[in-house]
């Protein structure tokens, strides 16, 4: 499915699974805890569909796919019958609502978890962290094409996705950071990137490129795609050859072309440009060597370039991946805990320097952006769609344990302050606090939607 009908079945079917799974860790506490569950919601609103078991709960779908809830029997809410007192949450003791509050939580942990198991099992692909191109910081550094980057600071690195986050988090500190790499002739190494030289505002998520590290799929292929008439190469070169040498010095990326065409006119005279050509039915490349001399033309900004006049145009899509992240089902296990490690670690250490100022706001995202990486996840497969799912869920997670009212962390904030004190809560404070949370949560969703609309 594509455009906006895929996006929102894609985003359907991921939040229909993350709630049910969160609200089913409330109810499944609860009912072991010997508290009455009136309602088990998918979504808000009118309900859909609806079915009653023999304990009375009633299990429904709403017509507002954007969450979900359970209702316990509460004497704060309605009046509960005498023989029924005992099953009522706010009856129940301070450590019991605790466990059912955070069950919530708790079942997306493990969700993301299974997600991921899943997709290793699957086998996830991505793009190695090989470097591609270094410029700036990064070679400064001492870091060079083929390096294989195999842990930047404390965190073990297995794919360029792994670097991208890495550094974000490390530019956002402007630290020194450690990369430890694998260079072309398998020695390891370690070099020290100097992440305070970054701008002083900038893409977190574009960390890798203002470093000066291109990854090696990043590179554009030395194609000739067209020849400027008139130019040295016209008449010379054709159409999709690929040049591999300019004057003795190898080409892999089209990046490498014009520093090898400017140092063959510093040096004066022709230079052999070799080129990869098939012609006619022929099955395989044959190489080729021809003479040509560079001409000195001038710049947009007004200062002399050498050139031969081709032209290079991006396919605009992506490589074929290059990487795949696959364990057996064994395996696996420990593999999807670290990961969801790493990825709470990365959702908190963005959130916390939100906070701070340090991060930007605009990566507060909401449901149109949801749906997007939804629906584009899915096109790449289920193991891309369940890595999508695991972090939706560790996101989820993450923000109802904030100890904000409404969210499951300010109900356990309640709970912790009565265990402290003694009491509970007077019911004009918790009140006063589901103000509060009300606020924040609409201001949060507020931010949420701008973003979606301006920045993605």
């Amino acid at each position: 499915m594509d455009g906006f009908i895929g996006g929102v079945w894609w985003y359907i079917v991921a939040i229909g699974v993350l709630v049910t799974f969160h609200e089913y860790g409330h109810y499944w506490v609860a009912k072991r805890c010997g508290v009455k569950v009136l309602r088990f919601s998918v979504g808000f609103g009118k309900p859909l569909w609806m079915r009653k078991n023999k304990d009375g709960t009633e299990f429904a779908i709403a017509a507002i796919p954007l969450g979900g809830y359970v209702k316990m029997l509460d004497e704060r809410e309605y009046d509960v019958a005498p023989e029924e007192a005992h099953r009522a949450f706010n009856r129940q003791s301070p450590w019991r609502r605790i466990a059912i509050a955070a069950a919530g939580p708790v079942a997306n942990i493990l969700l993301c978890v299974l997600f991921l198991w899943g997709a290793f099992v699957v086998g996830l692909k991505e793009y190695a962290p090989v470097v591609g191109r270094t410029t700036g910081i990064a070679a400064e550094a001492g870091l060079r094409k083929g390096d294989e980057v195999l842990r930047i600071g404390d965190r073990n690195i297995q794919t360029w996705t792994d670097v991208r986050f890495a550094l974000a988090l490390a530019g956002l500190d402007r630290e020194r950071v450690a990369v430890q790499v694998r260079n072309a002739d398998g020695d390891t190494l370690t070099r020290t990137l100097d992440l305070s030289k970054l701008p002083a505002e900038f893409d977190e998520l574009q960390a890798p490129t203002l470093v000066g590290l291109t990854a090696r799929y990043q590179l554009e292929p030395p194609t000739v795609d067209d020849i400027v008439p008139g130019s040295p190469a016209y008449g010379v070169l054709a159409e999709k050859d690929r040049i591999v040498a300019i004057d003795g010095q190898p080409v892999s990326d089209y990046a490498d072309i014009a520093p090898a065409v400017k140092a063959l006119a510093a040096r004066g005279g022709p230079g052999m440009i070799e080129v990869l050509r098939t012609e006619g039915d022929a099955q395989s490349p044959e190489r080729r060597a021809f003479p040509l001399t560079p001409r000195i033309d001038k710049g947009e900004d007004g200062k002399p370039v050498a050139r031969i006049g081709v032209i290079h145009k991006s396919s605009g899509t992506m490589p074929d991946f290059d990487a795949v992240r696959r364990y057996g089902p064994i395996d696996a296990i420990p593999a999807a805990f670290v990961e969801t490690w790493h990825k709470a670690r990365d959702t908190v250490g963005f959130m916390g320097r939100m906070l701070t100022g340090n991060a930007s706001l605009k990566y507060v995202s909401g449901p149109v952006t949801t749906a997007r990486a939804a629906n584009a996840t899915a096109k790449l497969g289920l193991a891309w769609f369940l890595n999508f799912l695991a972090v939706l869920s560790i996101s989820l997670a993450i923000l109802n344990l904030l100890p904000i009212p409404l969210l499951d962390g300010g109900h356990l904030l309640y709970y912790l302050i009565e265990l402290v004190k003694g009491s509970p809560l007077s019911e004009r404070t918790m009140a006063a606090g589901q103000y509060v949370g009300l606020a924040l949560l609409v201001g949060l969703m507020g931010l949420a939607l701008f973003n979606d609309v301006f920045f993605h």
